[in-house]
C-alpha cells in the first residue's frame, strides 16, 4: 500500500473568524494551531496533527495532503508521477507546519497534491488505552474525521489513469457513456486504495476546482441530526439529508461561510480491489447522485470553488 488516506484539506476562506465559528462550533472540529493567516483543525478521532487548514484570503482549494504508509513511497510515487508527465517538487520538512518532507505533485487536473509520510502524531480524544465510545464534550456535529473529497477536471478519465498508476487507486464506481470500456467516455469516477468506498472522486468539469470535501459520521441518524444543527446555525444547506445511489452513503451537503461546499457522510459499502466496478449510465445520473429525489439541482453541478 502507498497512499493510506486523504490526510488534509487546505482551503481558502474569506473571513477567518466566521470560518472558525463554522468549523469549531457547528462541525465540532478542534482548533490545534494558528500560524499567521492560517488555522489548523482536526476531528476528535484523528491522531495526526491536523486534517483541515483554513487560509484567509479568498475561497477554494489550495491543496490536498495524502499520507503514504512508508517513507520510501514518496520516491516511488515521484517516479511514477514524472513518468506520467506530471510536474513534481520536493518540500523540505518543516515548511508545512508539523509535516515532514513532502512530494508535491501538480496533477493533470491542475490541482496540487502533497504526498507525505510524516506528520506530528498523538492520540485521538478518547485516548489509546481503554477508550470510551466518544468524548462527552462534543460540540455541534462532533465530526470525528475528514473522509473524502470531490474535484473537477476537464478529463476525468485522465485523472482516473493518473490516480491508478501513481497512487495505486482502483475505481469503485464510475459514470460513463457506455458499458463497453473500449467505447466509453468517463464522466466521473469514485476511487480508493482501501476498503473506504472512496477517498477521492473526480467529476468532469473545469480544471483545478473543488466541488466539496467531506467529514465522516458513523450512523445515518447523525446525518439527520447534523442537518438540524445546520438549520439552527443558519448554515446554507445545498442538498439533503438523503442517500446516494453511488456508494449508498447517507449525506447532507452544505456551505461554509466562504462558500466552500462541505458534506457529512455516513455508511456506504466496503470496497476491495477484486470487487467488480459499478458503472452508472448518464440517463440515471439523478438516481445515482440522489437516490431518493432522483434528480439533480443545477447548483450541485455548477457551484464550484
Amino acid at each position: 500500500m502507498a497512499i493510506m488516506r486523504m490526510g488534509y484539506a487546505h482551503v481558502r476562506v474569506t473571513d477567518l473568524a466566521e470560518a472558525r465559528q463554522h468549523y469549531t462550533q457547528t462541525l465540532g472540529l478542534n482548533e490545534v494551531a494558528a500560524d499567521g493567516n492560517k488555522v489548523y483543525f482536526k476531528g476528535w478521532d484523528e491522531w495526526d496533527h491536523h486534517s483541515v487548514v483554513l487560509e484567509e484570503g479568498g475561497v477554494g482549494l489550495v491543496k490536498f495532503g495524502f499520507k503514504a504508509q512508508y517513507e520510501d513511497d514518496l520516491a516511488d510515487i515521484e517516479k511514477k508521477a514524472q513518468a506520467f508527465g506530471a510536474t513534481t517538487e520536493r518540500i523540505s520538512k518543516g515548511e508545512e507546519l508539523e509535516v515532514g518532507e513532502i512530494l508535491r505533485i501538480h496533477t493533470p487536473s491542475n490541482h496540487i497534491f502533497d504526498v507525505y509520510h510524516e506528520m506530528t502524531s498523538g492520540q485521538v480524544d478518547v485516548g489509546n488505552v481503554n477508550p470510551e465510545a466518544f468524548p462527552r464534550d462534543l460540540r455541534g456535529v462532533g465530526a470525528p474525521a475528514l473522509d473524502h473529497a470531490l474535484i473537477t477536471a476537464e478529463d476525468a478519465g485522465l485523472m482516473e489513469r493518473f490516480l491508478h498508476e501513481c497512487f495505486g487507486y482502483w475505481t469503485a464506481e464510475k459514470v460513463a457513456t457506455s458499458l463497453d470500456p473500449a467505447d466509453q467516455h468517463t464522466i466521473a469516477v469514485w476511487m480508493t486504495a482501501t476498503t473506504q468506498i472512496h477517498q477521492l472522486a473526480v467529476l468532469e468539469g473545469p480544471q483545478s476546482k473543488l466541488h466539496h470535501f467531506a467529514f465522516r459520521l458513523e450512523e445515518g441518524w447523525e446525518v439527520n441530526r447534523a442537518a438540524d444543527l445546520f438549520a439552527m446555525d443558519d448554515v446554507p444547506i445545498d442538498v439533503g439529508p438523503t442517500r446516494h445511489g453511488i456508494t449508498r452513503g447517507k449525506t447532507v451537503y452544505f456551505f461554509d461561510p466562504a462558500g466552500n461546499r462541505n458534506e457529512v457522510f455516513a455508511g456506504g459499502y466496503l470496497s476491495f480491489p477484486d470487487r467488480p466496478m459499478v458503472t452508472w449510465t448518464p440517463d440515471v445520473l439523478g438516481k445515482a447522485i440522489f437516490y431518493h429525489a432522483r434528480e439533480l439541482n443545477e447548483r450541485f453541478t455548477t457551484v464550484l470553488t
